[in-house]
């Protein structure tokens, strides 16, 4: 899970039996279970999945990790690393309390509810947990710990028998509907199964998903994400506009999502349709189709291990979301463009020195942006942007072939 870095592995091991601690010093149990679960990082795909489309993503070393035990009184109770009291939910009650939007107890409650409504067990159980998927990172913590409570009832009251998928859709249930956060099911997947996945939406219920063995560190690159300075604060808005903005263009053809429209009728109609929607909407669903494209050109270029035209590509993904997409930062602040920044100065940097990429990372308009650059100019180009974002704003990720799993049972 955390690659053959002697340094890293010991670090990792140390983390975790201090978790061991925690939990028993908190919650004495004769028997105990550690959970993992990683984040992920989107490499193209932006904000297509909820109109139907193809994503590229990967899961990455940093993971939400549990020391878990069960209990039999129908209670969950769940200490967090940063905050001072524990959350707690009483599984008698897993209707939805509006108070608890926004908390990990509405991820909780939300997602027992949806194991019972679906015929599955839910129970209690109490846990110490720790991230290292920092909250605004891009990185999708909240897809994390989401998939780390569905993957822990699926050990301790489903025999593990529920699907990757299932739990997906579970954890997404959670988050739209107790958290009250509207989002696609990229993130839960990409957390739940591992390695570089390629996601195609066509058909929401059943989603194809295909492992791309691929690793970009044997072709001498780093994938690195910088925090741009930006605050996420208020953006479910700009989020949600998105996908309402694609979904207009595809209803004036009769169509519930740009999916099921083709290219053509989009490129041959416009004229038309200027009529009828937003000049934005058009553009935001131009870049639906093309980023569509641009998916199935990465992939096969990391099958026949083309490195450069992967970063070109991924190149071309940052311009599309800042031109047509329009992520780039929210029009409602328009004098704040941390992302905007990053990526201008990003891009003089890899002008300059050969071969590397930078785009617009997750849901954009505030965060974080994404960067491919040479092992070699890492450390110089850490050293650059952080003139500019900010001390410890880089974070170099590593690609993780397992997803969310039970790791262990030391009894």
């Amino acid at each position: 899970m955390y690659g053959n870095n002697r340094e890293e592995i010991d670090r990792q091991i140390s983390r975790y039996n201090s978790l061991i601690e925690q939990h028993r010093s908190v919650f004495p149990s004769d028997r105990l279970e550690l959970f993992s679960t990683p984040g992920r990082t989107e490499l193209c795909g932006n904000h297509t999945d909820h109109n139907g489309g193809i994503v590229l993503a990967g899961a990455v070393q940093l993971d939400t990790i549990a020391a878990v035990s069960r209990t039999d009184n129908n209670r969950i109770t769940v200490n967090s690393d940063g905050f001072t009291k524990p959350f707690i939910v009483n599984l008698e009650d897993t209707g939805l309390h509006a108070k608890e939007r926004g908390t990990t107890s509405a991820l909780m409650r939300g997602t027992a509810h949806r194991l019972k409504t679906l015929g599955y067990n839910a129970g209690g159980f109490s846990a110490c947990i720790h991230s290292t998927v920092g909250i605004g990172s891009g990185l999708s913590s909240s897809a994390s710990i989401e998939m780390l409570f569905a993957t822990i009832q699926n050990h301790l009251y489903n025999n593990g028998e529920i699907s990757v998928l299932e739990m997906a859709k579970i954890a997404q249930y959670a988050e739209n509907e107790y958290f009250g956060k509207p989002c696609g099911l990229m993130d839960q997947i990409a957390c739940g199964t591992g390695g570089v996945v390629t996601i195609d939406f066509k058909d929401f219920s059943n989603p194809a998903v295909t492992k791309i063995p691929f690793d970009f560190s044997k072709f001498g690159y780093s994938i690195l994400v910088v925090d741009t300075g930006s605050n996420h604060a208020d953006l479910t808005e700009d989020y949600a506009q998105v996908t309402r903005d694609m979904c207009d263009v595809a209803r004036i053809f009769g169509k519930r999502i740009l999916r099921e429209l083709d290219f053509s009728d989009l490129i041959w109609g416009i004229g038309g349709l200027r009529k009828k929607v937003s000049d934005r909407a058009l553009l935001r669903a131009y870049h639906f189709f093309s980023e569509n494209e641009r998916v199935k050109e990465q992939v096969a270029a990391l099958e026949r291990e083309d490195i450069g035209r992967f970063l070109q590509l991924a190149m071309d993904s940052g311009s599309s979301s800042a031109r047509w997409l329009q992520n780039t930062f929210s029009t409602r602040m328009p004098t704040i463009q941390g992302v905007t920044l990053a990526l201008a100065v990003s891009e003089h940097f890899l002008r300059e020195g050969g071969p590397g990429a930078c785009r617009v990372h997750g849901g954009g308009f505030a965060g974080t942006i994404q960067v491919f650059v040479p092992e070699a100019r890492r450390d110089t180009y850490t050293r650059m942007i952080e003139a500019v974002t900010g001390k410890d704003s880089v974070i170099r990720l590593d690609i993780r072939s397992r997803g969310s799993i039970h790791v262990y049972s030391p009894g």
